[in-house]
């Protein structure tokens, strides 16, 4: 049986950690669409194309730039993406009743 070396084991932890922020990419950027324009200003955060632009960016820079995710492109804009995950979100979805 072959064990595998630690190299092999930091690719696979990379790759992981890589898909699953690309997934909270994807979710803010969809989020970010799923709410008026109004609700935006009402929650007084940036204005819906400039939110959708950011994470719209954040999310194709994570597709083009696949080989790093921890680069610095990559983490600002994942940190764009939490923001919006841990600030404006709820603050959209106070406002509205779905």
């Amino acid at each position: 049986m072959d064990v595998p070396n630690v190299f092999q084991i930091e690719g696979w932890v990379l790759l992981i950690v890589m898909i699953v922020l690309l997934g909270v990419k994807i979710f803010a950027f969809i989020s970010s669409l799923m709410y008026s324009a109004e609700s935006y200003e009402a929650a007084n955060k940036l204005t819906k194309p400039a939110w959708c632009a950011i994470l719209g960016v954040g999310m194709a820079a994570a597709l083009v730039f696949v080989g790093s995710p921890l680069g610095l492109i990559n983490l600002a804009f994942t940190i764009a993406a939490f923001v919006y995950l841990a600030d404006v979100r709820p603050a959209l979805a106070s406002l509205t009743r779905r």
